[in-house]
């Protein structure tokens, strides 16, 4: 067998993940923690059997794409812009408290301000896919919570963009043209949401209605769709996220939504899963000994500050204390922009290996623990016990 080959790649990945998947259920233990297990299990730090981590990463990227794509659809166009105007001051003010309390902590760690802010910045952010996977749909007051989740959410994905094109002009001849850059991304949105709607109105829509009989046909165009839309969305200066989430809400008022949520569904885990392991395997195992304790310390701070904080805010606007609570605690965890903010940061000279990694294993423990405390004590998908599982 070719250890380069992409073939024998998913042959150990999925093989490993069915095996491990099969402990953690035996086990009652959440399924990502097996993935991102494997990754550490046969990656580069592990038995290097699977090296090609960043052809792997980006394919598991697509498994993001399509949970947008997938939410997207079950949230109507008004219910966002109302949503999201709801969640506009809970957004803005709980990313200013982690700011400056990861900032405060950060500081006994490393010495830099620069390095510092980063730091601070990258635990801002909550976890899109953990969020919106462990999230069950067919409850009425979880699709309130999803609501107020997916504004949240929305609203970081925004910062977090302005935040990378920060990082990447700092230093570079783009410097002086970062605050530009910044107004391209505040713009893109609502052109991309115009291009969205005239496409579907005038094409889309049209296409299905005349061939919603071949399934086929439809499951490719939703496809391409999705696709298409979180590539429009990078080349205006968003993410692939943004874009795919649009398309999503574009086509949410489609009769045949429902039918492509179903169909999508099982091509998204399979992404997901490849996304999870690249997580576990691009970990450099053999630095953990100089980053685990500034990483659990801000793991700690992240996994208690975020849903008190969450709780705080939306008592304050109303919301009862259960589902803020419930709120608070699903998105208790630092974000895959987190780590894409390590790497570039990284990449870019702004930060030392040591704080990229303690921002790496921040992360990962924080999606680790903050699964761990949904699965056991809320309604989710994948929960083990039969009184908490919900689709």
């Amino acid at each position: 067998m070719d250890p380069s080959s992409v073939t024998f790649a998913f042959f150990l990945i999925f093989s490993g993940a069915a095996v491990l998947a099969s402990i953690a259920l035996y086990t009652r233990q959440p399924l990502i923690i097996a993935y991102i297990a494997l990754g550490a299990l046969i990656g580069p730090s592990g038995f290097s059997l699977v090296t090609d981590l960043k052809q792997l990463s980006d394919i598991g990227h697509i498994g993001i794409i399509f949970l947008l794509f997938l939410l997207g659809l079950d949230m109507q166009p008004q219910a966002l812009f109302s949503t999201i105007r709801k969640s506009t001051v809970v957004g803005l003010a709980s990313s200013a408290i982690f700011f400056v309390l990861s900032w405060l902590l950060a500081s006994l760690f490393f010495e830099g301000p620069g390095e510092t802010a980063i730091v601070a910045v990258a635990m801002m952010f909550s976890s899109t896919i953990i969020g919106i996977k462990l999230l069950p749909t067919t409850i009425l007051h979880h699709r309130h919570i999803g609501e107020m989740m997916i504004g949240l959410l929305l609203l970081q994905d925004l910062l977090a963009i302005i935040v990378l094109v920060l990082i990447m002009a700092s230093g570079s001849a783009e410097e002086g043209e970062a605050a530009w850059h910044i107004a391209k991304v505040l713009l893109a949105l609502p052109l991309l949401g115009l291009i969205a709607w005239a496409v579907v109105h005038f094409v889309l829509l049209r296409l299905i209605q005349r061939f919603d009989r071949f399934h086929e046909y439809i499951f490719l165009l939703a496809i391409g769709w999705c696709l298409g839309m979180a590539e429009s969305a990078q080349v205006l200066g968003l993410s692939a996220e943004i874009g795919a989430f649009v398309a999503g809400v574009s086509i949410a008022t489609s009769p045949i939504s429902q039918y492509i949520a179903v169909n999508l569904k099982p091509l998204r885990d399979f992404f997901l899963i490849l996304f999870f392991f690249a997580v576990g395997a691009r970990f450099d195992l053999a630095m953990l000994e100089q980053v685990w304790l500034p990483a659990v310390c801000l793991a700690a701070l992240v996994l208690t500050m975020k849903p008190v904080t969450y709780r705080l805010l939306l008592k304050g606007m109303s919301e009862r204390r259960s589902l803020a609570w419930d709120l608070g605690f699903r998105l208790g965890q630092a974000s895959e922009f987190s780590l894409l903010i390590a790497y570039i940061a990284f990449d870019a000279g702004l930060l030392g290996l040591k704080a990229s990694l303690t921002i790496q294993a921040t992360t990962i423990i924080t999606l680790l623990v903050s699964s761990y405390i949904v699965v056991l004590n809320y309604p989710t998908p994948i929960a083990i016990s039969d009184r908490l599982r919900r689709d």
